[in-house]
């Protein structure tokens, strides 16, 4: 039988006999004869293995392939040829909830395993098991420091952080009866004595992120201890990969830890799918959303993985559930934990810092045009703001027309560009090139 049709002729004979029919017909033996579609579909012609390919490959020719400059929370890096090959092997690749885990223990064992990882990757006690994308794992961590506050109903939310985040944040917010107030940003950073002066009882949360929107890598020393004076929960948004060399949320002193893992490997495709990270401390674990999967021995003493900690009313029971995610991207999770694996704490390290290396390259090279000024005079990463001297539309339409995906417009002259660890130096130099004519 093929892969992915688990029944033989016998099951389906035996569920037959059971249910008292002779064929899959007479299960729509009530479906009236009038409402039948009898006619052909409007589908091609079959075709053999060959002719799929071609027909394929000359849909693909239609694409114009870009060099990308571009971020804003997705990034074009590397993607090691083994994963696809892992992933697709028959323990790992299910679509299914584990909740049975005499036949999960595939599955569950590298949910543990991710786990292991996001939560050494961010310095924090717990991760679940992974969430859709970033931002729905930050408006949920938003919802859970609502539920942790009990009376506290109000978050505040840093003007730094990344907008289509924000929009989620808020749309969560409004069903939920979330009260989202913003905290001002000052030469592109988060104000602290802004902040210092909106803390007060009611407030369950602060939102941030690092980078930050802009690529600048802020400064949150003092932040931690602002909100735990006013008993609200530290929220902190990064992007996953630079966290192998950033100060991590656990080292700021956050409660929770969210974002997106797109960075670790997983190709930009289009805008998904990707998957969320959640990570906490211990004393929050038992108002994280999703799964948690732990460590335990069989009755022959053997290791095995369980779903643990989580009560069913988080999966299936709408109004007793803190949170209704109950299904995850699991094998996004697991694309993420291979590639952990096979890069290492060097190679991910090694990543990041090429990153930032050509990030910083190329923002050397636009400013000594003389056309680009930075708009931020703040420490970035891999991502920079410059203004431009010109007409932004006719820069981005020559970039393009000569393979350059040339960055994102965020205003009449400014431009944000990223650098990833797969930009060459031959290619910063050619964007460099172009964008001097």
């Amino acid at each position: 039988m093929f892969k992915y049709f688990p029944h033989t002729d016998a099951d389906l004979q035996a569920m037959f006999q059971k249910v008292g029919i002779k064929s899959l017909d007479d299960l729509y033996a009530e479906v009236p004869e009038q409402i039948r579609f009898r006619g052909d579909y409007q589908l091609p012609e079959e075709m053999s293995e060959i002719e799929v390919r071609q027909l394929f490959e000359k849909l693909g020719a239609q694409n114009k392939p870009l060099t990308c400059f571009a971020g804003a929370g997705v990034y074009d890096h590397y993607t090691p040829s083994v994963i696809p090959q892992l992933l697709s092997r028959s323990e790992f690749l299910t679509s299914y909830t584990p909740y049975q885990a005499e036949i999960s223990q595939g599955t569950l064992h590298y949910i543990f395993e991710y786990q292991s990882m996001m939560a050494e990757l961010t310095g924090m006690d717990i991760s679940n098991a992974s969430m859709y994308d970033g931002t729905t794992a930050t408006a949920e961590a938003v919802m859970m420091a609502v539920a942790a506050g009990k009376k506290q109903n109000k978050v505040l939310v840093s003007e730094t952080i990344d907008p289509k985040i924000l929009a989620v944040v808020k749309t969560y917010a409004h069903f939920h009866g979330i009260e989202i107030e913003m905290i001002p940003a000052k030469d592109g950073v988060t104000d602290l004595s802004a902040l210092n002066s909106q803390l007060s009882t009611d407030i369950a949360g602060v939102l941030v992120q690092q980078p930050n929107f802009y690529g600048i890598v802020e400064n949150y020393e003092g932040f931690a201890d602002a909100c735990h004076n006013h008993k609200s929960l530290f929220i902190m948004n990064s992007v996953a990969a630079d966290l192998a060399v950033l100060k991590t949320p656990g080292e700021w002193g956050a409660d929770i830890a969210v974002g997106d893992g797109q960075s670790l490997g997983i190709p930009m495709q289009w805008g998904g799918p990707y998957v969320g990270y959640m990570c906490c401390t211990e004393k929050l674990i038992r108002k994280i959303p999703g799964r948690i999967v732990g460590m335990t021995q069989d009755n022959r003493g053997q290791r095995a993985f369980v779903l643990t900690l989580q009560a069913r009313e988080q999966h299936i029971r709408r109004q007793k559930a803190t949170s209704n995610i109950c299904s995850n991207q699991s094998l996004m999770a697991l694309w993420a934990t291979v590639y952990m694996s096979l890069m290492g704490k060097q190679g991910l390290k090694e990543a990041a810092e090429l990153s930032y290396a050509g990030a910083h390259y190329l923002c050397d090279g636009l400013r000594k045009m003389g056309k680009f000024t930075l708009v931020y005079n703040q420490p970035f990463f891999n991502e920079f703001v410059v203004r431009y001297n010109g007409d932004v539309d006719a820069l981005q339409k020559r970039l393009t027309e000569n393979g350059i995906f040339g960055g994102i417009k965020l205003a009449a002259d400014q431009l944000m560009f990223a650098v990833t660890e797969k930009r060459t130096k031959e290619e910063v130099d050619n964007l460099i090139k172009i964008a001097a004519l």
